[in-house]
């Protein structure tokens, strides 16, 4: 049996950026587990896994573009300063979580304190990167 679409599975991962920082890994952690075609991972990761076997290692390279896609001025969010709770103070640098819709929460980076407003960066971390993923498959439901 290999990894398809509609499968569920589960394998370790470790990921890299160009130059070789590990930005994540399962490794030591719980492994990983997904349906293939769900969305739950970036769509590179889960083309590169399709066809694998249990047991099987793989090293995928991910184009940005197929892994957190290319930063975009529009996710540059500009708020003003009395659409913020009392008890929040940001300061530039923090992540903070913005609920822009009760269905849509997303992780932002305070980038400018202006007078009358806060600037964020609503743009993934990993925007821009390319990506290498060392892959171990450990099952397929």
């Amino acid at each position: 049996m290999t990894a398809q679409n509609g499968k569920s599975v589960s394998l370790h991962y470790r990921g890299t950026l160009t130059d070789g920082t590990v930005f994540d890994e399962s490794y030591g952690s719980e492994p990983l587990s997904f349906v293939i075609g769900s969305g739950l991972v970036i769509p590179g990761f889960e083309k590169g896994i399709i066809d694998m076997q249990v047991g099987e290692k793989r090293r995928i390279f991910i184009p940005a573009e197929e892994a957190y896609g290319k930063r975009t001025d529009e996710l540059i969010i500009e708020f003003p300063n009395d659409s913020i709770p009392d008890e929040i103070h940001p300061q530039v640098g923090d992540v903070m979580q913005l609920q822009l819709t009760p269905e849509n929460v997303v992780e932002v980076e305070v980038i400018e304190l202006k007078d009358e407003s806060v600037v964020f960066d609503a743009n993934h971390k990993l925007a821009d990167k390319d990506l290498t993923f060392e892959i171990e498959l450990l099952s397929i439901d």
